[in-house]
């Protein structure tokens, strides 16, 4: 089998007589078509994704995958071809550079952490503590392989969020000028594929909100459910407090 590869004005292949998907699009329509992380890789091998500018520059996105079973991929397209690391190992994701390069990055931290003499984890490693996206990259890696067996999904939330707080960006970071600047952190969450449960938390609250999947009707034509969660008395299991809301697109 062959494809026709064309390339656009901004360097992006283009698949002719593929079907395109706007890529503020994509997440949904997976969300929407595919239960699996490998039914969503084969629904991206039917299209192909329009970029968006920002700021004069054509974006490129990616994106993390998994589902109930554990299995992982990380996807990314690069001037508009598609990248796959599709296995359980590829877990950690940030924004930059392109994942190729974030785990030669995170290789050669290993190989100078051994030079210096540390060949286990432990208080004495020295990690890095930066803002950027390697260093999170870098540092959620390190946590994310010392997690203890946990007892309960209660420790397994509680693990994932001490985790995903460490590699957040707090207020008061330093911003990286160019193309995009960092930015603070606005939200963490944590899906529970198992118990179908969603976790969420601002970064400008204290409080820790849950809805339960299985108490909404999520069957087709089923209307949009929203929650706004800025509100302080917000805590817990909020699944009650949705509303009908209009559907976005």
């Amino acid at each position: 089998m062959c494809t026709r590869i064309l390339w656009n004005t901004s360097g992006h292949a283009v698949l002719a007589g593929r079907p395109g998907l706007q890529i503020a699009l994509w997440i949904q329509y997976l969300l929407d078509r595919a239960g699996t992380v490998a039914e969503a890789l084969d629904l991206l091998g039917t299209c192909q994704l329009v970029p968006v500018e920002l700021r004069g520059f054509a974006a490129t996105v990616h994106v993390a995958l998994e589902d109930a079973s554990g299995d992982s991929a990380v996807v990314e397209y690069l001037a508009g071809r598609r990248q796959v690391h599709h296995d359980r190992s590829y877990t950690i994701m940030t924004n930059e550079p392109p994942y190729d390069e974030q785990l030669r990055l995170l290789r050669e931290q290993v190989r100078i952490v051994r030079e210096l003499g540390h060949d286990e984890p432990g208080s004495e490693v020295p990690l890095p503590g930066n803002v950027n996206a390697v260093d999170r990259f870098q540092r959620a890696a390190y946590f994310s392989a010392l997690l203890p067996e946990p007892a309960d999904d209660r420790q397994a939330v509680a693990s994932i969020l001490a985790v995903t707080r460490n590699a957040s960006v707090p207020f008061g970071a330093p911003y990286r000028e160019g193309r995009f600047r960092t930015y603070n952190t606005e939200y963490r969450t944590v899906c529970d594929l198992t118990n179908r449960r969603y976790f969420f938390e601002l970064a400008t609250s204290p409080n820790l909100l849950w809805a339960e999947l299985d108490r909404f009707d999520l069957s087709p034509g089923a209307p949009v459910m929203t929650l706004d969660p800025e509100g302080p008395e917000l805590v817990g299991d909020v699944s009650a407090g949705f509303g009908p809301s209009p559907r976005p697109f």
